[in-house]
């Protein structure tokens, strides 16, 4: 993906300065990517950059993957990369997946993540991925427009937290890359599921004609193929 980029102009609410941030971001967006001989090539560097960013969550949570991916083979990175996010929807990398599911209210919020990249005079390459993918909302964060995408992550938060929820019981260190994120983010993560919940009403609903609005959307996800 190739974008332009412009400084932040707003104060950082985040708990590390605008730059960490930035940092966290793209390389957390590299990371959540399919895996690859790129990301292999980058590893050195990215773990260089990370450990400027001193103690402190964010920077443990990535060093606990790149860690893990400098010692384990690329073939074993793409298998694992495939199980998680490929052939599993309990892991769902896609942030309004979590809020609106496979409903036709979902095309709408699609077409607002396009619509607000544009805003931001942008030009934006999806490579074929839908537009809250969240390496693509990562990246965007990180270069392009680091106001709106900090924002933009924290409407979704919930859909972070959820994730991040589901990669530690799930037992794999991308777990740590959304610790990372999570931890640019105004406040504390939520305890549990129930306070993620509690939060704002976030989860995958099934396909629905005319589903209305107020109605839940916290429903158990179940680990499926995609088609």
């Amino acid at each position: 993906m190739r974008l332009r980029t412009r400084r932040s102009s707003a104060t950082s609410t985040s708990a590390l300065p605008g730059a960490a941030t930035r940092v966290v971001h793209q390389v957390a967006s590299w990371c959540l990517a399919y895996p690859d001989e790129a990301l292999v090539e980058r590893l050195p560097l990215l773990a260089a950059a990370v450990d400027e960013l001193g103690g402190g969550r964010a920077r443990d949570g990535l060093r606990t993957f790149l860690d893990h991916a400098t010692t384990t083979p690329l073939p074993c990175l793409q298998s694992d990369y495939v199980h998680l996010f490929d052939l599993s929807r309990k892991q769902a990398l896609y942030l309004s997946y979590w809020t609106d599911g496979d409903t036709r209210r979902r095309g709408e919020v699609l077409a607002a993540f396009k619509e607000r990249y544009r805003a931001s005079g942008f030009l934006v390459d999806t490579r074929g991925e839908l537009p809250d993918h969240l390496p693509l909302v990562l990246e965007y964060a990180a270069l392009a427009d680091p106001d709106d995408g900090a924002a933009l992550l924290q409407e979704y938060r919930a859909s972070l937290e959820l994730t991040r929820f589901a990669l530690i019981e799930a037992g794999t260190p991308y777990a740590g890359l959304l610790e990372a994120v999570c931890a640019t983010l105004p406040g504390p993560s939520p305890a549990d599921k129930a306070a993620v919940h509690r939060m704002a009403s976030a989860g995958p609903p099934t396909e629905s004609v005319g589903l209305d609005a107020a109605d839940p959307r916290l429903l158990p996800l179940t680990e499926s193929g995609r088609s």
